[in-house]
């Protein structure tokens, strides 16, 4: 029986302990033959060390877990400059895309109750909303995600630790780990396969008072007072997605443009965009940059800035709200220790299949150079990698044509190539644009406007039409362009999307009755909701 010790994992036992135990039974066993982990002990403590608890990271965690990998997680929130940190899970639970989509779909529901009117439905005129009870309600699902995610953890045997992990060198990482009611340990990781997936955290802009008094996406959820009037410096989406859930809110809301917005999309489909936007009542101050925020006596905060021609504008506002990008937290991993290589921004790292250029460390997620920045990116990479590195698989992450929807008033969602994008590979004579505006049937008893409602597919020409890209702007938009990304992973044609059968009166089928392009020159707006 005391011979069987020595088959069981030797990973973490006391190397004195393995001593002791194999004199005992040499005395006694002249014939025992030790086993090679005894002979030429294990020097790592883990199969895997995750650092960084965000989507990414967590799915990968599991997954090797569950392969039977020993595996140990690293999380750590900073404070945000105004002080707001969170619990385990990452941007996207926390500070991302689950508060946004509640704050979104708060914003819709005000403006359902609105068109309810015209369906029948007695409401007052008084309709109001109440900022703290929304931001309780979010808060509250918030924390609840994160406890059952340290639950999934505990019960997958994966070894948490609230500490930020820095690198000593490629083999060794050294965090100082904190837990209730005991002083911070320092704590000396080692394992086989490291995996960043840190992520990012905002930008601010190198101006007087920006980090003083503004705040950003990790703040305006959780924000302890309604926002006010508003000022959002920043068109890409994240700062669109504010934008639109705030005006819908009730809230006096600015958006302000350096350059174009949703830099990185269709830019025909991101224009259209705005102008929902601009017709909700969301204004645009377009090619400025701000210079300067102040506090002023009263509390409110002047925020000045210059447009294209240098001329030098100002206003007062209640909240000011950077989005003008994240960057990678990889400077506090001291990556260079490691001699990770990253790329010409010095933030991103440079991997190929998820593998950096020291073999045994990896990353996913928003730290990856040329990768898109999506959470499910980042799960399905994570689960990929794991299996790869545990369960024998040689399946790799396929970046292209990953779908992406932008949660504004009306949604745009996209998946595969834009316009701009596919004339600038293929060429404008090989690219097909079909386009059209529909009318939602829901619209028309409120009279709700449909100007925007709007779509296109971008394809090769000839004879097979294969899709490049589509687009769709609309009412639940993140759901239609969802179905359509399998599609497109199949190779979808132009053929095969108009002998599809929609289904009637739905927004989606607009996509199974697109037939006009843009070379065609013809009118794009449809005759009745049934044409």
């Amino acid at each position: 029986m005391a011979a069987s010790l020595f088959l069981k994992p030797l990973m973490s036992v006391d190397l004195c302990k393995i001593i002791n135990l194999n004199f005992m039974l040499v005395k006694n066993m002249s014939s025992v033959v030790l086993p090679a982990a005894v002979v030429n002990p294990i020097k790592y403590t883990y199969d895997l060390v995750v650092i960084g608890g965000g989507s990414g990271g967590l799915a990968a965690a599991k997954e090797a877990a569950s392969l039977g990998a020993k595996v140990a997680v690293l999380d750590y929130v900073t404070p945000s400059p105004v002080g707001t940190k969170w619990g385990l899970g990452g941007t996207c639970v926390n500070v991302g895309c689950i508060p946004k989509k509640l704050m979104h779909q708060a914003a819709l529901l005000g403006e359902a109750i609105h068109d309810s009117k015209s369906y029948g439905w007695t409401v007052g005129d008084n309709v109001t909303h109440d900022w703290l009870t929304l931001k309780d309600g979010v808060q509250g699902h918030i924390k609840s995600v994160n406890w059952v995610t340290r639950v999934e953890l505990r019960d997958k045997n994966v070894e948490y630790i609230n500490g930020l992990g820095t690198f000593v060198d490629a083999n060794t990482i050294t965090t100082v780990a904190a837990k209730p009611g005991k002083p911070k340990e320092e704590k000396i990781l080692s394992a086989k396969y490291y995996l960043i997936a840190v992520g990012g955290r905002p930008r601010y802009p190198d101006i007087p008072g920006a980090i003083e008094y503004g705040i950003t996406s990790d703040d305006i959820f959780s924000l302890g007072k309604a926002p006010g009037k508003t000022v959002i410096i920043g068109a890409g989406y994240i700062g669109l997605e504010c934008a639109g859930f705030l005006t819908g809110l009730g809230y006096d809301t600015t958006v302000m443009v350096r350059s174009v917005p949703l830099r990185g999309f269709d830019q025909q489909m991101a224009q259209t965009v705005v102008d929902e936007m601009k017709d909700k009542g969301t204004k645009f101050l377009n090619e400025c940059i701000p210079t300067k925020v102040e506090k002023l006596d009263s509390g409110k905060l002047k925020v000045s800035w210059t447009d294209k021609e240098k001329n030098t504008f100002s206003d007062e506002f209640d909240t000011i709200l950077f989005a003008i990008g994240r960057r990678a937290l990889t400077r506090e991993l001291k990556t260079e220790l490691a001699g990770i290589e990253l790329a010409g921004d010095a933030e991103k790292i440079v991997a190929v299949n998820e593998q950096t250029n020291v073999p045994h460390i990896y990353a996913v997620g928003d730290v990856l150079y040329k990768k898109p920045e999506l959470t499910p990116v980042a799960i399905h990479a994570g689960r990929l990698l794991a299996k790869r590195l545990f369960g024998g698989s040689t399946e790799t992450m396929d970046y292209q044509n990953i779908a992406t929807t932008v949660f504004t008033p009306l949604e745009y969602g996209a998946v595969g190539l834009s316009e701009e994008s596919a004339v600038a590979k293929y060429g404008e004579d090989a690219v097909e644009i079909y386009h059209g505006y529909y009318k939602p049937t829901e619209f028309f008893i409120p009279g709700k406007n449909f100007r925007n409602c709007y779509l296109k597919v971008v394809s090769l020409v000839g004879p097979e039409q294969k899709v490049l890209g589509m687009h769709f702007i609309g009412p639940q938009a993140g759901e239609v362009i969802q179905g359509f990304a399998v599609a497109i992973k199949c190779d979808l044609t132009v053929p095969i999307l108009m002998n599809t059968v929609g289904i009637h009166p739905t927004i989606a089928e607009e996509f199974t009755r697109i037939k006009i392009t843009k070379r065609s020159g013809q009118d794009p707006n449809p005759a009745s909701c049934c044409s």
